[in-house]
C-alpha cells in the first residue's frame, strides 16, 4: 500500500474479499472486527510513518465441520518502514477526537497484539478469536480512567 489515507478503504475492501473467499460472512460481527481492527493499523502505519505499507491477513484453515468460515486465531499483519514502536495513545475525555484510539481499539477486540522490528522497519501484528462470541468490547471498561 501506498503511504496515502485512501490506502486504508482498499484495505479494508481487500479483506473484506478475502474473508468471503475463505467463506466468512462479511456482515458477521466477527468480519467487522477484523475490517476494524485492520482499517485501524494500515491507518497507524500510512498516516504515522508516510511510507508504504504490507498489510497481510494470516486465515486459519476450516476445521472441516458444517460450520463454514475459519477457525482458530486470524491473524493480521501490517510492516511500515518505522521503527519508531506503537505505542496506544489514551485519547482522554474528548468525545469528539477523530484519533487516538486505534491502539486502545486493537486492544479491546484482539486476543492479543504486538510488535517486532522488521528489517528497516517493523511488523505490527494481532491475533482475532474467530470462534469468540461477539461480546461488548466496552462492557466492564473504567469509564473514569478513559475519560481522564
Amino acid at each position: 500500500m501506498q503511504a496515502d489515507p485512501s490506502e486504508v478503504g482498499r484495505a479494508r475492501r481487500w479483506v473484506r474479499s478475502r474473508l468471503l473467499n475463505h467463506g466468512v460472512d462479511p456482515d458477521a460481527p466477527m468480519a467487522e472486527t477484523v475490517v476494524l481492527v485492520v482499517s485501524e493499523l494500515v491507518t497507524n502505519a500510512v498516516v504515522h510513518t508516510g511510507c508504504p505499507a504490507v498489510l497481510r491477513l494470516c486465515l486459519p484453515v476450516a476445521d472441516g465441520s458444517a460450520q463454514a468460515g475459519p477457525c482458530g486465531l486470524l491473524r493480521v499483519e501490517v510492516a511500515d518502514a518505522s521503527r519508531t514502536a506503537p505505542a496506544p495513545r489514551h485519547a482522554g475525555a474528548d468525545e469528539d477526537a477523530t484519533n487516538g484510539r486505534g491502539l486502545e481499539l486493537v486492544e479491546l477486540l484482539c486476543e492479543r497484539w504486538g510488535w517486532y522490528p522488521d528489517g528497516s522497519g517493523k511488523r505490527v501484528w494481532c491475533e482475532i478469536d474467530t470462534q469468540a462470541r461477539p461480546v461488548d468490547p466496552m462492557a466492564g471498561a473504567d469509564w473514569a480512567a478513559l475519560a481522564q
